[in-house]
């Protein structure tokens, strides 16, 4: 299992990959699965904003592109004072294919802080729904 602070250090140098030539909002995220592999994640941003594509989902399109079918921890790191959950569309994703995982929000400063995926989607709409 790979340490927290490892894979923020993944998510960290996956920032510095990120394109955000609009925002400057620069994000890396890193997914680790159940056997230890971590897919690394940036944002990548288009001028028709809604074909950018989040860290988180990049990581996890990834992870499940190489096979990768059980995850235990989520990275996100950004520069922003404030920590940065993953937004609504990648916390949909991220709860069908990972489950209540551990999420650790950190920023270049240091600061970090974990929350369960459940903790940030309460009431997540999943093949229960249907």
């Amino acid at each position: 299992m790979t340490s927290i602070a490892s894979l923020i250090t993944e998510a960290r140098k996956a920032r510095h990959r990120a394109k955000a030539p609009y925002s400057r909002f620069k994000v890396g995220a890193a997914l680790e699965s159940a056997d230890g592999e971590v897919y690394a994640g940036c944002n990548i941003e288009n001028a028709s904003y809604g074909l950018t594509i989040c860290a988180e989902r990049v990581a996890l399109v990834k992870a499940l592109s190489e096979g990768a079918k059980k995850f235990v921890n989520l990275a996100i790191v950004t520069n922003a004072k404030k920590l940065t959950p993953p937004c609504g569309a990648c916390r949909q994703l991220l709860w069908e294919y990972c489950g209540n995982i551990p999420v650790h929000m950190s920023n270049t400063r240091g600061k970090v802080q974990t929350l369960s995926l459940g903790d940030l989607l309460p009431l997540p709409f999943d093949k229960r729904s249907l």
